[in-house]
């Protein structure tokens, strides 16, 4: 239905401050004119609407209907005489603000992040003392700038959740090989996660952001449960190979457990109508599966690698002596 129709629901608003009285006067016209002129070239902008816009088709319909005079008439009167018939949408009380609608194809990201550098590099070239230039309103507006703290939150979220899991992760263990085993399965989780919003269309957003730090605090209670005992039995003289045996029948039976009884129970959330709780219940089965078989299959496999002394490395039998010689030089 909306194709039939010049206007869109992803709606983006730019609002023009000028003093007051000024908002319909020819200067602010023409910059608001020479900006749409610019929208409009994008390949995801449908068709923009401003009072410039219907000061152009009200002069020529004020002469016949003439293309002649389809055009921004620099003289203020008549200007003035077309705010007059101008629906209060397009400009405020003290006729300060003017609001500029942009409407879009779609929300996507390309649209709108090129839409916000449309409007930017245009602010930057042609804002004064008497005009500026403001993001944003609308419905796709909010959309953009959500998407921009989204993107920066993000990047911080990542920084203080993993900063907390090493600095905790070397307290509790005080070996730097440990940390790098917990945390490389948590790292390959959050890469994987996004790569999985990308193959399906979700994109990062307020909805599915702390779905990345919920994956990785799960993540690191499986490895956690498997990596303590895989310590403990190290410690006490056995090799990396049997330390791992004990922790795959003692935790590592839960960990499968947790893991499987979790995945199938948010997976069923994927059937639901509501796209953000079918969006949740494929990201939050993914990571719980992943996590799952990263603590019990990764993660023995970078201490295998990490904790071989360095003069017997090539050896293929080295791994079996590694744990005990690590721990017992550490200790």
């Amino acid at each position: 239905m909306r194709a039939n129709y010049q206007g869109s629901s992803d709606a983006f608003v730019v609002m023009v401050k000028t003093p007051d009285n000024l908002c319909v006067s020819y200067e602010t016209l023409s910059k608001v004119q020479l900006l749409e002129w610019q929208l409009q070239a994008l390949p995801g902008v449908i068709d923009t609407n401003s009072m410039a816009t219907l000061s152009t088709h009200m002069v020529a319909e004020l002469n016949e209907g003439s293309l002649k005079w389809y055009q921004l008439v620099p003289t203020q009167g008549v200007l003035n005489a077309i705010t007059t018939m101008a629906p209060r949408e397009l400009f405020n009380q003290a006729c300060n603000t003017l609001p500029v609608f942009i409407y879009l194809r779609d929300h996507r990201s390309d649209t709108l992040n090129s839409v916000v550098a449309t409007v930017s590099q245009f602010a930057h070239r042609n804002e004064s003392d008497r005009i500026s230039f403001l993001m944003a309103a609308g419905p796709a507006g909010f959309e953009a700038t959500t998407n921009i703290v989204v993107q920066h939150s993000m990047r911080e979220m990542l920084l203080w959740v993993y900063g907390a899991v090493v600095v905790l992760c070397f307290v509790v263990f005080r070996s730097f090989p440990a940390v790098v085993a917990a945390v490389v399965p948590l790292a390959m989780t959050s890469v994987l996660c996004e790569a999985i919003m990308v193959a399906l269309g979700m994109g990062v957003k307020v909805a599915t952001l702390p779905v990345i730090a919920l994956g990785v605090g799960i993540g690191v209670d499986y490895a956690l449960y498997v990596l303590a005992v895989m310590l403990t039995r190290m410690r006490a003289g056995r090799s990396l190979d049997e330390a791992y045996h004990d922790a795959r029948l003692f935790t590592g039976k839960v960990v499968m457990l947790t893991g499987l009884t979790l995945a199938t129970a948010v997976g069923t959330w994927a059937l639901s109508s509501i796209k953000f709780q079918a969006d949740m219940g494929i990201l939050l089965a993914f990571m719980f599966l992943w996590n799952m078989i990263g603590a019990l299959v990764l993660l023995p496999a970078v201490c295998c690698f990490l904790m071989r002394p360095a003069r017997t490395w090539w050896r293929g039998s080295a791994c079996r002596d590694v744990g005990t010689i690590y721990f017992k030089d550490a200790a």
